[in-house]
């Protein structure tokens, strides 16, 4: 885990100095302090490590996708062909004029 460094010292006296109590100051750097030191930070190879994994997944999707568009494709020029072949028997049986 990676320790940010943190005065809290100096952060007590500031808050002090700013008309707060200084058993409130003194809390308030503690609990930030806390906060900051206990916190699980990410690191470069952690983003790095998540960019990885994120490009595997687009890659995964974006072939999904055009698999979807493919059939969708061929689905959408099948029901046309078969509504024009439908059309045009309807009008081959129509009596003419």
């Amino acid at each position: 885990m990676n320790a940010v460094p943190f005065d809290t010292l100096t952060l007590a006296r500031d808050l002090a100095a700013t008309a707060l109590t200084p058993p409130v100051a003194a809390g308030s750097a503690s609990v930030l302090a806390d906060a900051l030191i206990g916190a699980d930070l990410a690191t470069r190879s952690d983003l790095a490590l998540l960019e990885t994994k994120l490009r595997g997944a687009l890659g995964v999707l974006d072939l999904k996708i055009e698999r979807l568009r493919r059939a969708t494709t061929i689905k959408l020029g099948g029901m046309i062909f078969v509504a024009v072949g439908g059309l045009l028997a309807a009008m081959r049986l129509m009596p003419q004029p």
